[in-house]
């Protein structure tokens, strides 16, 4: 954050009756039709059918949508467990809770862990500090059990902060961050989650999966270890991970109305699940807005005509020689008031040239991030 299951037929040779067969909705789809889910899934979280849902070797862990802004799942951390609300957050790699001993506003209104209710955590005495978009974090490395689902990853790492500098997390619906980048961007000598979960043997296959929903509605989730595909349309493309720190891929051109707008020599991107915009270079986020005639504000927030979102063009992602249309709908949002903000904004970070594809991008194609061959799954999600 810068700031499968799936069915399997046995064919049986040698049988002498003919049985037509009757597709069946299974247990998972029957919910999901219902919007029901992500409500059953938080409250059976280990059951059995919660294991048949996920399917042998893969677990299917549900989040729950704030507002488009971000999707927040629950863990356990220690023994016994406790709980917390985290976001999984494939812009950074580490895993970072709130700890007795901060003393910052922000952890008066979150969840807390307590080392000392743990009979499983590990002290060290490495000091850890952590830039984010939305702030700093600093406190200390530990050494716990962590949960997630019906996964559990031994002698876990991870972070207690006992200083959190960001008044704009003081009332988020999320306790910490759960981080699911490559570990070049991890603390120093520290293991990931998910390579946690691969090391320790606890998944199938060596990659995670997001489906993120629109609207308020429920039913998003991450999958770890397999994938679903009664999540998306067509056939996953794959795109090759261009640069292993951030889920980085290469970017062929931005365009709008067959018209190139920005990126047009090819530039570089990443998939962030922790960032609800789209952000790139100040000049060519510019230049999209110019061509979407948005106005500045005097709080420095550009706005669009509502009435414009069903005649403005798509802005075209082409990514690997594969076009990934982003309509008006998902890039300009609506709020309360009534007015439209677009769901786009420059990078302010040292002149970057990186282009951060976040929710308002991923809420429109089922993503795999696979390890094991470095390489992005791309698919349009079902609606």
């Amino acid at each position: 954050m810068r700031w499968i299951g799936f069915l399997s037929l046995v064919a049986l040779s040698e049988c002498l009756v003919t049985i037509p067969l009757t597709k069946i909705k299974s247990m998972r789809e029957s919910l999901r039709e219902k919007d029901l889910l992500t409500d059953y899934l938080q409250r059976h979280p280990y059951s059995h059918a919660y294991r048949f849902l996920s399917g042998e070797g893969v677990t299917v862990h549900p989040m729950r949508n704030f507002l488009d802004l971000y999707y927040v799942g629950t863990i356990s951390i220690g023994t016994p467990p406790q709980e917390f609300k985290v976001i999984f957050d494939t812009g950074s790699a580490d895993l970072l809770v709130p700890s007795i001993y901060c003393s910052s506003p922000i952890c008066v209104t979150h969840r807390t862990f307590d080392p000392r209710a743990s009979s499983t955590f590990q002290s060290t005495d490495q000091p850890i500090e952590l830039p984010y978009g939305s702030g700093k974090v600093t406190g200390r490395l530990g050494y716990d059990d962590v949960r997630i689902g019906d996964l559990v990853c031994k002698s876990q790492a991870f972070g207690l902060s006992w200083l959190e500098l960001s008044l704009s997390l003081e009332f988020t619906a999320y306790d910490g961050i759960l981080g699911l980048a490559y570990p070049a961007l991890a603390l120093r000598n520290t293991t990931p989650v998910f390579d946690s979960m691969w090391n320790q043997g606890l998944i199938s296959e060596n990659l995670f999966a997001f489906y993120l929903s629109s609207n308020e509605k429920n039913g998003s989730v991450v999958m770890f270890g397999g994938v679903d595909p009664s999540y998306y349309r067509g056939e996953l493309q794959w795109v090759p991970v261009s640069e292993q720190g951030y889920w980085q891929v290469t970017v062929d051109s931005i365009s709008m109305d067959s018209k190139v707008v920005a990126c047009a020599d090819s530039c570089q991107a990443f998939m962030d699940t922790g960032t609800s915009l789209v952000i790139g270079p100040t000049n060519s986020v510019l230049n999209i807005l110019r061509n979407i005639s948005a106005q500045n504000t005097s709080t420095s927030w550009y706005v669009v005509s509502c009435e414009a979102i069903h005649s403005l063009p798509d802005i075209v992602f082409t990514i690997n020689g594969v076009a990934y249309p982003v309509p008006a709908s998902a890039y300009i949002r609506r709020e309360q008031t009534g007015i439209c903000y677009p769901n786009l904004d420059t990078d302010t970070s040292d002149s970057s040239s990186l282009w951060v594809l976040g929710d308002a991008f991923l809420r429109l194609y089922f993503t795999v991030f696979d390890r094991a061959n470095n390489r992005i799954g791309l698919a349009p999600v079902i609606a």
